[in-house]
């Protein structure tokens, strides 16, 4: 990455892993950090490997530093991983563009998915957290098609019908549907008024469940 210019959006391949119709998975920064919980596990509990990274503009104007006091320009990460004979292509990072920011929200999320598309993802799934005064264990659904509403509401999500879905977990599923391809967005209940470990656990184990994977909770780290 020595003399990259940082005047636009590129990725950095680390490898580039043979995969067949991967499920595209996203889980990044927000409400509650819900999504990026989930990601984490899902990481950790398929052992994914980081093959590529994307850096842009459009990220907030911050550096990640480390323990060591190594800093970094924030990114996304992309995992693969696969499960259940499932290839899995797993999206994590560090922050989203600032809301107020509508066309690189656009721009990022159409970089993401020409990138996904180039190994052959046909099935999204996003997730994020969504506000409940008193949140329990519910998972929430949103679809590109009233079937696969359906279809997870009958696997024991509740329909979510408020209206929007904030940030990339919306508008990723929003532009997929616009090309054709199938997916689902999870939202965990939380008030989001903190990091919501539990929230992003319960979209987890949801999330697997679905897969026909079976989770013990010794398989799995604190976040």
């Amino acid at each position: 990455m020595v003399g990259v210019c940082m005047d636009k959006t590129f990725f950095h391949y680390l490898s580039h892993p043979e995969l067949v119709e991967p499920i595209f998975v996203e889980g990044l920064p927000g409400f509650g950090n819900v999504g990026r919980v989930m990601a984490r596990y899902l990481i950790e509990f398929t052992h994914a490997k980081l093959f590529s990274e994307l850096y842009s503009p459009f990220f907030p104007d911050f550096v990640i530093v480390n323990k060591s006091g190594i800093c970094r320009p924030p990114r996304y990460e992309f995992y693969t991983s696969s499960i259940k004979n499932k290839h899995l292509i797993i999206l994590t990072g560090d922050s989203q563009p600032s809301l107020d920011d509508v066309v690189a929200h656009y721009e990022l999320c159409s970089e993401v998915l020409d990138f996904v598309g180039k190994y052959g993802s046909k099935f999204i799934v996003t997730t994020g957290g969504v506000p409940v005064a008193n949140p329990e264990k519910e998972v929430y659904v949103a679809a590109t098609s009233e079937k696969l509403a359906t279809d997870y509401m009958e696997k024991g999500a509740v329909i979510y019908g408020k209206g929007r879905i904030m940030g990339a977990t919306g508008l990723l599923l929003g532009l997929a549907k616009n090309r054709g391809l199938d997916g689902i967005c999870l939202l965990g209940a939380t008030t989001g008024l903190r990091i919501d470990r539990n929230a992003g656990h319960n979209v987890f184990k949801f999330l697997m469940k679905t897969l026909e994977v079976e989770v013990k909770a010794e398989n799995l780290m604190e976040k």
